[in-house]
């Protein structure tokens, strides 16, 4: 039997990445594929985010954003 390696590859976004790490705290409205999520931006991680809403956490894949609105 012939063991094999899994491995992942993602795509890295960097100017997402970044723009999203500068409003780390700030309430957004990001739309994903999926549907639409408005909440407290907690973590950004190379892959994924943490947004908090509703006394909930939402872990969104960044390849799964569409786009994100800062709100006042």
């Amino acid at each position: 039997m012939n063991a094999q390696t899994p491995s992942f590859t993602s795509a890295f976004d960097p100017y997402v990445y970044q723009t999203l790490q500068s409003i780390t705290g700030a309430t957004l409205i990001v739309q994903t594929t999926q549907g639409t999520v408005t909440g407290s931006l907690k973590t950004v991680m190379p892959d994924h985010i943490v947004l908090e809403s509703g006394g909930s956490s939402f872990y969104i894949r960044i390849q799964q954003i569409v786009w994100v609105i800062p709100k006042s």
